[in-house]
């Protein structure tokens, strides 16, 4: 019965996404969603380009290397070379990496069935998600500072980890982050470009299912 009750609400809220991008008007179908794909393509490249440019840095100069403050005092010297702009670039690079981490928690085999649900959460269910998003929140500074998203040293008790001083650790770090990201990106963005030469080709109508390349329905 329990996981019945868990196929009928993932039929429902595949449901409500399904009437949802029914009723969405040609301006949403059309322009919204691809200035959104296309800003998603644009922050995750910016953010891989950002990571590459830290890695050659770190082979460079020791100086790449995250660490606490030593003595800057705020607002005196710009922890971005672009002044302003890099400064707000960095903000919005940090804040996509968040919302985008959250997802990609949610998103994970393992975390799914933690996801609250709407008047079915339990209150060990909440306690467990104020501990992974406080977790997920104090991990960030370090997260964002260890990749080279941003030069700000690390405040009090978070340039005190023995491993930020690692060189391997840390560009182990960032080349894992580059990679992954990269091969996700390349993924899902030529999977529609493969779905569509499969289809073309006729392969998704062969008796055999061709692995990784959704089969195309009749009503498409």
């Amino acid at each position: 019965m329990e996981l019945l009750h868990r196929q009928v609400l993932a039929l429902q809220t595949q449901r409500v996404l399904l009437e949802k991008r029914r009723k969405a008007s040609a301006w949403q179908r059309n322009l919204g969603y691809p200035l959104a794909m296309l800003c998603l393509l644009l922050l995750t490249g910016l953010s891989v380009l950002t990571v590459a440019i830290h890695i050659l840095e770190l082979l460079i100069d020791e100086a790449a290397m995250p660490r606490g403050m030593q003595g800057t005092s705020l607002g005196q010297v710009s922890f971005s070379k672009l002044g302003s702009f890099g400064a707000v670039i960095q903000v919005v690079l940090i804040f996509y990496l968040m919302v985008s981490s959250v997802m990609g928690f949610y998103s994970s085999p393992l975390f799914r069935g933690l996801r609250p649900r709407w008047h079915d959460t339990a209150m060990t269910q909440i306690i467990g998600n104020c501990v992974c998003l406080l977790v997920l929140s104090s991990a960030l500074p370090v997260f964002s500072r260890t990749l080279g998203l941003t030069h700000f040293d690390l405040l009090g008790d978070f340039g005190r980890f023995n491993w930020l001083g690692n060189f391997y650790i840390v560009f182990l770090y960032n080349a894992t982050f580059a990679g992954l990201t990269t091969l996700g990106l390349v993924k899902t963005f030529t999977a529609a470009v493969r779905a569509e030469l499969i289809r073309a080709f006729g392969l998704d109508r062969l008796p055999l299912p061709v692995s990784g390349f959704p089969r195309a329905s009749r009503k498409t």
